[in-house]
């Protein structure tokens, strides 16, 4: 029988949020699974490989009193306020199933009155507009899925400061991330960020046919949540570096952007950085731990990159990143 654990956080600090959920990712036991529900209070979250830089603009946001986090995750920058939910799934196989855990979102958002749907490669909407973007870790035997839920997020804070690829949203059709994304309470002005946690917790219990008992969170580690906490608001982490690149690869495809930055020296790549939005976080470190030693040529270049695919869908982002580099060598 399925053990369904709930845990709500009255912490709004990112970097102690972001801790606590790799923290239950530790803690998490065969035949569990455990719903975090967290808030963060104004902040930028961007996925573990992206550009901040290119992302947003965060001299103007830190300047203002925002804070910067970057998640274990891919996936896209976010904004979070406190008229933001998020939720984290977390489970060991078998009982990790990330269109069971989309039921559950958009059968607690359907109780409030209003039809959620499932769209894309990681989007729940309403009508068309989306309300949740979703991402994915693996972290030893466990599995985290975690997403936002805007009821009533300050869209002028959010358009400000993210800065969208032009390419991503046109992919879209959109011509601004304003345009694309809802607010629940908009819809339905009854929905509040505390009704939407008891409909998900609800529906949750629904799904998985057990009554939710809250986290002992004795069962978490102490002293590696302080650790943790540590490395998540470390400036080395949240914004790392970038070094004079000399020569860029640069296109967006269906499972996200492909941005290959390299320093050439000798002709031989010295350096690379790869910077992305896509979900699988790890094909595209191998991607960049590939590149160093490489001959800067366009036959040594692909081939390091489809070397670094392993399954059928890695092997067809590689060809998109092997077509991208061969396209800009031309």
């Amino acid at each position: 029988m399925t053990k369904l654990t709930s845990h709500i956080t009255a912490s709004t600090d990112p970097f102690a949020n972001l801790a606590r959920e790799e923290a239950l990712c530790d803690a998490v036991q065969d035949g569990e699974v455990v719903l975090y529900l967290w808030q963060n209070r104004n902040t930028i979250v961007i996925g573990r490989n992206q550009n901040l830089w290119k992302e947003c603009r965060v001299e103007a946001f830190e300047a203002e009193g925002g804070r910067i986090a970057r998640r274990l995750s891919g996936g896209g920058a976010v904004f979070h306020d406190l008229g933001n939910l998020n939720f984290t799934f977390v489970a060991r196989d078998p009982l990790y199933d990330v269109a069971r855990n989309c039921t559950a979102v958009c059968e607690a958002v359907r109780s409030l009155g209003l039809d959620a749907q499932v769209t894309g490669r990681n989007d729940l909407t309403v009508g068309g507009s989306k309300f949740s973007g979703n991402a994915f870790l693996n972290h030893g035997a466990a599995h985290c899925h975690h997403g936002t839920l805007m009821v009533n997020v300050d869209f002028s804070r959010l358009s400000h400061y993210l800065n969208p690829d032009p390419r991503k949203l046109a992919a879209k059709g959109v011509d601004s991330v304003r345009s694309r994304v809802v607010n629940l309470a908009d819809l339905k002005p009854s929905i509040t960020t505390e009704a939407l946690a008891a409909a998900l917790i609800a529906a949750a219990e629904r799904e998985f046919g057990a009554t939710a008992e809250p986290l002992d969170v004795a069962r978490l580690d102490a002293e590696r949540l302080i650790e943790r906490e540590q490395f998540f608001s470390s400036r080395e982490w949240r914004l790392g570096s970038t070094p004079p690149f000399t020569h860029r690869f640069d296109e967006r495809f269906a499972w996200g952007d492909f941005d290959a930055n390299l320093v050439v020296k000798g002709g031989a790549v010295s350096e690379a950085r790869v910077f992305s939005d896509a979900l699988d976080t790890e094909f595209v470190e191998r991607i960049e731990s590939a590149l160093p030693g490489c001959a800067y040529r366009r036959a040594a270049l692909c081939a390091q990159v489809e070397a670094a695919a392993s399954t059928p869908e890695q092997r067809a982002m590689a060809a998109d990143c092997a077509a991208c580099i061969a396209r800009g060598m031309d």
